[in-house]
């Protein structure tokens, strides 16, 4: 990888982090924090458009910064576990349970069709 290409990769990471941050913020303010919308959201719509990258054919470096760098930092597995980790320390072990599988079966579903959109692209 060039010396470019790590800065773009580090540049678009920087910006999907900050998004993520601007999203899960503007959707708890009008979600409320009974229940981590917002992480559901990136997730699902970073999957998404992960799918129409995927189905549109992009690869290559160009398929690496976006999806690497910008979605891979704007999705976040490790705020999903948080979230439902702390479903679970408040007692919601159902809440934190709707939160795995909601996000798995959503994200997938959201990948699938992405991946069946970009391919009409």
């Amino acid at each position: 990888m060039s010396a470019l290409a790590i800065v773009g990769l580090t540049a678009l990471g920087g910006v999907g982090a900050l998004a993520r941050h601007l999203t899960v913020v503007a959707v708890a303010e009008r979600s409320g924090d009974q229940f981590p919308v917002g992480t559901l959201v990136v997730n699902v719509a970073g999957s998404l458009i992960v799918g129409l990258l995927l189905g549109a054919g992009v690869a290559g470096a160009t398929l690496t910064l976006l999806a690497g760098g910008l979605l891979g930092s704007y999705t976040t597995f490790s705020a999903w576990m948080a979230d439902s980790d702390g479903l679970a320390r408040e007692h919601r072990p159902q809440a934190a349970a709707v939160n795995i599988f909601l996000s798995l079966f959503a994200g997938f579903l959201a990948l699938v069709v992405g991946r069946t959109l970009g391919g009409l692209l």
